[in-house]
C-alpha cells in the first residue's frame, strides 16, 4: 500500500511541476472551470437535444441524466471515503479553489467519463469526447487538487455508471 501511495504522490508531483507556463495554466484552468459539476457535458448534451433532431433527443436527455447520476454517486462515495485533497509543499500550492476538501474520487473525472460514454451512445463521435474527458481528468492533478488515483477512480466510476445506464 505504501508503494502505491508513493507512486501516487510521485505522479502528482510530476503533473504539478511539468508543462506549467502561464498560457497552458490559463487554458487548463478554463477547462477545469467548464467541468465543474459536469457543466460542460450537460451543455453538450443540451446542445445535442436542441440541434440533434427529434429522433436523437432522447439519447441526449439520457446523457444529461447519466452525468447527473455520476455527480450524485461520486458525491456519495466522496463523503463516504473522506480522503483529503493533496497538499504539496508551500512552493506548490493548488492553482484553483475547490468546492470540497474531499478528493476521492474526482467528480470532474467521473462526470467526464460518464458524459463521454453517454454522448457517444447518443451518436456523437467517441474519440473527441474521450480526448476531452482525459484532458479534464488530467487537469485535476495538473492543478494540484487531486491525486492521480482520484482521477483513475473517477474515470472508472463514471464509465461504469455510463455503461450501466446506457441501453
Amino acid at each position: 500500500m505504501r508503494l502505491l501511495a508513493a507512486l501516487d504522490l510521485r505522479l502528482l508531483r510530476l503533473l504539478r511541476t511539468r508543462g506549467h507556463t502561464p498560457p497552458v495554466e490559463a487554458a487548463v484552468l478554463r477547462l477545469a472551470q467548464a467541468g465543474e459539476n459536469g457543466l460542460l457535458w450537460q451543455l453538450i448534451a443540451l446542445g445535442g437535444a436542441v440541434l440533434g433532431g427529434r429522433w436523437r433527443r432522447p439519447g441526449f436527455f439520457r446523457a444529461m441524466k447519466i452525468v447527473l447520476a455520476a455527480l450524485v454517486v461520486n458525491t456519495v462515495v466522496k463523503q463516504t471515503v473522506r480522503r483529503a485533497r493533496p497538499v504539496l509543499e508551500e512552493e506548490l500550492p493548488a492553482l484553483t479553489p475547490v468546492l470540497s476538501g474531499r478528493s476521492y474520487p474526482s467528480a470532474h473525472s467521473s462526470t467526464s467519463f460518464a458524459g463521454a460514454r453517454a454522448l457517444a451512445a447518443a451518436g456523437l463521435p467517441a474519440p473527441p469526447l474521450y480526448a476531452v474527458a482525459v484532458a479534464m481528468a488530467l487537469s485535476r492533478p495538473y492543478l494540484g487538487v487531486h491525486y492521480p488515483s482520484d482521477i483513475a477512480a473517477g474515470a472508472i466510476l463514471g464509465d461504469a455508471i455510463g455503461r450501466f445506464m446506457t441501453p
